[in-house]
């Protein structure tokens, strides 16, 4: 990992300067927990264990969206509301990573200018790389040192819509899905199981000429809510419009989540939720370390490998390759 600069910090270095609000830290912090190097797993592991007991003071919003629903200009609008307000934003904007180079847009800097400026305001790009359901492997500890450095909202932007955005879903308190009008049949344009997810829509661009096709399909979704399960968080998912453009609507969707956190918290459910959350990522990671170790025995990775040609051959199947590697693999 390179950091900045020709001294590379002690964790402690780092918690010291992320406590203390370092946006330098803070994202020399984040650069560690992101690394894929071996040696930088346990030195993130003791930064993330000293701030732990600072986490948790945030409102953490997952943001998700159509394609050219304008995810970007609206967190912009929105981060530029909150910080008008004297609240610190950490904006965790996840990009699509390509497939065959690796690369990533990483843009969101660029189109997030204004609020890029704003001292109040820190926005980090992150490559999705090979990750599902919309969010990075390392989304939820760079939220924690976000957290750690003071910021009271924390808002992730996803790569996009589908089915496995219950990744997302499972990191945030509020899960926030923009919608576009007047874009053909809204209901058959995206997936039933994500608007079940999402505990606020609001209909974006809601201004001019697409005024009434937003409010038209304002009360089309709200309508079609009624015939969904009630939420688990024990609060009725609003549907709302807004313009950030014309900044229309933009305080109303951050006095519909005040209210929704006020409420859950209330309830039962924020609490619930977060410890659900908290169980939930270490079963994750559980799993993907366990899955490490075991590839680590002597000839089991080859033997995955030589079962995958095997398998493309059609010479047996997925079935059977199952059992000949755990057969192997209980005898290591």
């Amino acid at each position: 990992m390179k950091l900045m600069g020709h001294h590379r910090p002690s964790w402690q270095e780092l918690e010291k300067g992320i406590r203390l609000g370092s946006i330098v830290a803070l994202g020399q912090g984040i650069t560690l927990v992101e690394s894929l190097r071996e040696e930088d797993r346990e030195f993130a592991q003791q930064l993330l264990n000293a701030l732990i007991p600072f986490t948790g003071n945030a409102t953490r919003i997952g943001i998700t969206g159509v394609p050219g629903v304008g995810k970007s200009t609206f967190i912009e609008t929105f981060g530029k509301h909150l910080t008008a307000q004297g609240k610190k934003i950490a904006v965790l904007a996840i990009d699509p990573s390509s497939g065959k180079t690796k690369g990533s847009i990483l843009g969101d800097k660029t189109r997030m200018e204004e609020l890029a400026k704003d001292p109040l305001a820190f926005i980090r790009p992150t490559a999705a790389g090979a990750a599902l359901g919309g969010v990075a492997y390392r989304t939820r500890e760079a939220m924690l040192l976000c957290e750690a450095a003071g910021f009271d909202v924390v808002l992730i932007e996803t790569v996009g819509v589908g089915q496995s955005e219950t990744s997302m879903r499972n990191l945030v308190d509020y899960f926030l899905l923009l919608m576009l009008a007047g874009a053909g049949d809204e209901l058959q344009g995206i997936k039933k199981g994500i608007i079940e997810m999402a505990d606020g829509l609001v209909i974006t661009k809601a201004d001019g000429e697409n005024q009434k096709r937003a409010t038209q399909a304002q009360a089309d979704f709200q309508y079609a809510l009624h015939l969904f399960p009630s939420p688990e968080s024990g609060v009725k998912t609003d549907v709302l419009t807004c313009s950030a453009i014309t900044n229309q609507g933009i305080a109303e969707v951050w006095q519909t989540i005040e209210q929704f956190v006020e409420t859950t918290r209330q309830n039962g459910f924020f609490e619930f939720n977060r410890t659900e959350q908290d169980i939930g990522w270490f079963e994750e990671l559980f799993e993907q370390r366990w899955r490490q170790q075991l590839f680590k025995q002597s000839g089991v990775a080859e033997l995955k490998q030589n079962l995958e040609i095997q398998i493309k051959a059609k010479k047996i199947s997925p079935t059977e390759a199952v059992n000949l590697l755990f057969a192997a693999m209980s005898k290591s």
